[in-house]
């Protein structure tokens, strides 16, 4: 594969990556961002914002869409540093590496690797920070991926574990103080959280969770997105212990991984890997069973 440069959606300088089936379009005029992610001649999985998109400069924070990489905990300048600057890119052996300039505010570098697999539906995508300030920096990196509207995030509980056999908790679960677990948009199941989009309801939701199985995944017409992400048992993730958390308002849905607390010294970065896979023809119900039915072939099929 060998990566293009296209015009998309308003920006001139954008660079894709295709295979047989999908394609991913990533931005150059801003960034570092995966703008489009979707079977080729399909709609984006990711939602675009008409009303930003195509623009450049400026130091008002525009979310685009797409995916991003942010930094946790959040902090209002530090977390959603604008990416409106053009960012550099090179491609080796079909691998796409995005670089963005030194961030002025926050003395951060951020980069994203994607590698498009050849042969199936699967994108790798590494999200890497670099302190180049002469301070520490403890930050968490935070993979954001904001999806297309009318569509559900599904989240794997932890296995049943009766009360004779453990006594302590299994995970975390974590809510922000807008939180509403009576919202009709959630689904608490025995063995899946289950959060709906719905393009009527402007009131956000957002939970949290520690995902020992790594991944979530988000159901779309009979399109299925999903994502796996790191797990690692006894690291310090922020926001009392999230690697994983959704968010949804009238717009969107957002999937969001996170990688352990670390603290950077001049010079260093930390990583965080995700890969995605797209799946078509998936039909998936509403009860634990039909998920976890419908999942049982789907995770077989991708490991």
């Amino acid at each position: 594969m060998t990566a293009e440069v296209v015009p998309y959606a308003g920006w001139q300088k954008c660079v894709r990556l295709r295979n047989a089936e999908v394609d991913l379009v990533m931005t150059t005029d801003v960034g570092p961002r995966v703008i489009r992610f979707g079977f080729t001649g399909g709609p984006n999985e990711f939602v675009e914002y008409p009303d930003q998109v195509g623009q450049t400069g400026g130091t008002a924070y525009r979310s685009y869409g797409g995916h991003r990489l942010w930094i946790s905990p959040e902090v209002a300048g530090r977390t959603n540093h604008p990416d409106n600057n053009p960012v550099g890119w090179k491609e080796e052996n079909g691998e796409v590496t995005l670089i963005a300039p030194v961030e002025k505010e926050t003395s951060l570098q951020k980069q994203l690797r994607v590698v498009l697999d050849k042969d199936r539906n699967h994108v790798r995508v590494i999200h890497k920070i670099t302190n180049r300030s002469s301070s520490d920096a403890t930050l968490a990196p935070w993979a954001v991926s904001v999806l297309a509207p009318g569509g559900r995030a599904i989240v794997p509980q932890e296995p049943f574990v009766a009360h004779a056999d453990r006594v302590l908790p299994v995970r975390p679960v974590v809510l922000w103080g807008y939180t509403q677990m009576k919202d009709p948009r959630w689904t608490w199941g025995n063995r899946f959280i289950v959060l709906r989009q719905d393009s009527a309801v402007e009131v956000p939701q957002k939970m949290g969770a520690l995902v020992s199985e790594g991944w979530a995944a988000y159901a779309n017409g009979d399109r299925l997105f999903v994502k796996r992400f790191p797990f690692v048992q006894g690291a310090d993730y922020p926001d009392f212990g999230c690697n994983l958390e959704l968010f949804t308002n009238n717009r969107m849905l957002e999937v969001e991984s996170l990688g352990p607390l670390s603290t950077l010294k001049k010079g260093e970065s930390v990583s965080h890997q995700e890969d995605w896979y797209l799946l078509r023809g998936i039909k998936i119900g509403a009860s634990d069973e039909a998920i976890a039915s419908a999942f049982a072939s789907v995770l077989s099929a991708l490991s």
